[in-house]
């Protein structure tokens, strides 16, 4: 396993001057955003498929710092309702995918995304709950008439490019869960899997150990960012929560540095699993810690990390 970043924390940055930093305090790895919410500050598909040189330059800056590319990260809501949003980000999609098979990355992050709770809506419709049935309808009508239709299209077109599509299993979107990340993977097909992200598994009372057990070959990326639950705070609401990210004092859970919701044992077993289940790739950390800022987060986040993925392939047992 490499550690490795989400390169869009350093989106104020010149790229190449973001990679001598990365490189230099000791990642190995980097996801670059390619469009969609994350943006494409570092990396824009259009401009370096149309250009051979500026993409073999691209690819060259990575390379010559001893890094490589994790993935390539659009993540977007590509089944939005209004085609103001969708259609621009199902393009950032497939130039994404476009992209990363010319860079010879086999992998491509982004979000099952959500449509609308029926044809003539116009926003996203997440339903957590059965009941009334109106709601079990709607659930019924996006995965069979918008979610499944789109993401097999999709996944049969990255296929044929030679690339992965690593759904990350967020609330507020279709996929985000384990239940729900093998559904669409059995309705597409197995070239589509997880961008596990445990920080959304751990707000929702899952145990990202188990998930990974459960998921097993479909992870195919990995986010490495932590969720600290307030215990007085959701002991009184519970974890549904819409209140800022920024009002962290009165929220139910914010997210953290790696090491700073849960401790240095829970992401041991973390990292082990992940090895069980065969996961060998980059650990990429995603800083979205409002409490710290980006340089110290994300070098606190490569110490912690150093000290608990599993570098090398297991020994011989001898003992066994």
């Amino acid at each position: 396993m490499k550690v490795g970043v989400f390169a869009v924390l350093f989106r104020s940055m010149e790229f190449e001057k973001a990679l001598d930093y990365i490189a230099s305090v000791g990642c190995e790895a980097v996801e670059i955003g390619c469009g969609g919410y994350v943006g494409d500050a570092h990396c824009k598909p259009v401009e370096l498929l149309e250009d051979e040189k500026a993409r073999i330059s691209f690819k060259q800056a990575v390379d010559s710092r001893g890094l490589e590319i994790s993935a390539l990260s659009a993540h977007s809501n590509p089944v939005h309702p209004d085609p103001a949003v969708g259609e621009p980000h199902q393009a950032a999609i497939r130039d994404t995918i476009l992209l990363a098979e010319k860079l010879g990355v086999d992998t491509v992050v982004t979000f099952s995304g959500c449509p609308g709770g029926g044809p003539e809506d116009k926003h996203p419709n997440w339903v957590t709950c059965p009941w009334p049935l109106d709601f079990s309808a709607t659930v019924k009508w996006q995965w069979e008439e918008v979610l499944i239709p789109y993401w097999q299209d999709t996944a049969a077109f990255a296929k044929d490019h030679g690339v992965r599509i690593a759904i990350e299993m967020h609330p507020g979107f279709c996929v985000y869960s384990a239940e729900t990340m093998l559904a669409l993977r059995q309705a597409a097909g197995d070239n589509v899997g997880a961008n596990f992200d445990p920080s959304h598994l751990f707000w929702q009372g899952a145990d990202p150990v188990c998930a990974i057990r459960a998921l097993g070959e479909a992870i195919f990326h990995f986010h490495a960012k932590d969720t600290k639950i307030d215990p007085i705070n959701t002991s009184i609401n519970g974890v549904l929560d819409t209140k800022s990210y920024r009002d962290e004092i009165n929220r139910s859970w914010i997210f953290r540095t790696v090491g700073y919701g849960n401790g240095e044992s829970v992401w041991r077993d973390i990292v082990s699993n992940l090895r069980l289940v065969g996961y060998d790739g980059a650990l990429s950390i995603e800083h979205e810690d409002s409490l710290m800022s980006g340089r110290e987060g994300f070098e606190k986040a490569v110490a912690f990390l150093k000290d608990v993925l599993i570098e090398e392939q297991p020994g011989t047992a001898y003992w066994a």
